[in-house]
């Protein structure tokens, strides 16, 4: 270990711990000019509420469905079961005894509230963290797929395959993701979900819509990224294979495509952490990811500033977690 330390130390560059120490300075200067800012402006800071936007104990009142007296209290492990008498059938709640506000006896109107209970919920901000996350990974699954599909659709010698892979993926990248996304959900959506309940199988809801336009957005750069992995590799590795006896399906998935992906690994992953951003589009057909969720919290509690700045920091999460997922993953190619 203490060789591996002092060969590393080695091979640093002339002035190092000085640059190391320049980057502490100017992490600590803007850090103290952001806090600088945040004191000038005439604003009022309130990080203790926000806890509420992720997780928020619930308290519900049980009402009385009827008009009558409380004919009995008979208690059942941590709950009471309140049992009101009046003129119809007599009614039965279970009520936390904790949170018990009537007595034996008591005379209940309609809507008196017999007692309370209460349960943990999640906020906005999780709620919304956790669809941007099922989002992100569908589409990200799907994306894979139609761009894999896609880009050995591109290097065909079949027209009929190159030519559909070429016109799919000028039309997806020369287009808006946002207008796509208004496309798939009132034209393509409104059509699907007529033809689906016409044949009786329900509806499509706008979550699924929203995963389409994402992989097919992201599928179009996953296929330029497949097509240039695979022809980076020197055509020799194919004839060598073909030679060997392989078909171009064993050819393809046993000797280019390993070593494609080892180059394709790093703009992946860069496609695939911008897909984690762009999933703050799907705001406009109201899918409750990340970003709606914060514009709701922000509207309920005038609070832009605190909610904003931790949306940036989950964002940041999301996309490192990634980043470092795939470098781990070109390390462990790497050494294969």
């Amino acid at each position: 270990m203490n060789q591996n330390s002092q060969n590393l130390k080695a091979l640093r560059p002339p002035g190092y711990n000085m640059w190391v120490a320049v980057f502490v300075l100017f992490v600590i200067v803007v850090s103290g000019l952001f806090y600088y800012a945040t004191q000038k402006i005439e604003y009022v800071w309130r990080w203790n509420r926000m806890p509420l936007y992720f997780v928020y104990e619930d308290t519900t009142e049980i009402p009385s469905e009827i008009e009558g007296e409380v004919v009995s209290l008979k208690p059942d492990g941590d709950e009471t079961i309140v049992i009101v008498g009046g003129n119809d059938q007599p009614a039965s709640y279970r009520v936390p005894t904790e949170g018990l506000y009537v007595v034996d006896g008591e005379i209940i109107s309609i809507g008196d509230i017999l007692g309370f209970h209460t349960q943990w919920k999640a906020g906005l901000l999780l709620i919304g963290l956790w669809l941007t996350l099922q989002l992100s990974v569908m589409a990200t699954i799907f994306g894979v797929i139609i761009g894999v599909a896609s880009g050995l659709a591109r290097i065909s010698s079949n027209p009929a395959l190159k030519w559909t892979s070429i016109v799919y993926v000028e039309i997806i990248r020369g287009s808006p993701l946002m207008v796509q996304i208004l496309i798939w959900y009132f034209v393509l959506g409104t059509v699907i979900n007529d033809l689906l309940v016409t044949y009786g199988l329900g509806q499509l809801s706008a979550f699924w819509y929203g995963v389409a336009s994402l992989a097919c957005f992201a599928g179009a750069y996953v296929s330029e990224i497949v097509r240039a992995g695979i022809q980076s590799i020197h055509r020799g590795q194919t004839e060598a294979a073909r030679s060997l006896g392989m078909s171009y399906g064993q050819s393809m998935l046993h000797i280019i495509l390993p070593q494609a992906l080892r180059r394709i690994l790093p703009p992946l992953a860069g496609q695939f952490i911008s897909l984690i951003k762009d999933s703050s589009l799907l705001g406009i057909i109201a899918i409750r990811e990340l970003t709606k969720a914060a514009r709701e919290a922000v509207s309920a509690s005038l609070q832009p500033f605190e909610i904003y700045l931790v949306v940036a920091v989950l964002y940041l999460v999301l996309t490192f977690t990634l980043s470092m997922f795939v470098q781990h993953l070109e390390r462990r190619s790497a050494t294969k």
